[in-house]
């Protein structure tokens, strides 16, 4: 059975996610729900394809998929910036003092949520049915 479809929905349900959150003033978890909405996005494109994507770095997943299909510049460069997002957002450590809550602000949780939807609207058009 291909789970496909489900990996891209939760993606499209972790965006919302990051949406809502951005809502509630909760920026680095926004952040953060939107580098796991794309990595999820392009997880499903691997397994469209039977193929498995292994890691959480979504710039190396979009470049792994590179043999399968282009994948434009732009995106790997949206998928560079979510990738900053993976640890420092969660983790008090991730910095030298103070709480992620402390580091990420309103426009770095609006371009995670940017970059996040242009992935997911490539990685929905490269679904196979």
């Amino acid at each position: 059975m291909n789970r496909a479809r489900d990996w891209f929905e939760q993606g499209r349900y972790d965006l919302q996610h990051a949406r809502n959150s951005v809502a509630a003033g909760d920026f680095s978890w926004a952040c953060y729900a939107a580098q796991q909405a794309a990595e999820k996005a392009v997880k499903a494109v691997y397994l469209t394809r039977n193929l498995e994507g292994w890691g959480h770095v979504v710039r190396t997943l979009l470049e792994g998929l590179t043999d399968e299909l282009p994948v434009p510049e732009s995106l790997i460069e949206a998928a560079r910036r979510l990738d900053l997002f993976y640890i420092p957002t969660r983790y008090p450590n991730g910095f030298p003092q103070g709480k992620p809550a402390d580091f990420f602000g309103a426009s770095d949780a609006e371009r995670a949520i940017a970059d996040a939807g242009q992935i997911l609207a490539f990685c929905e058009s490269k679904l196979r049915p």
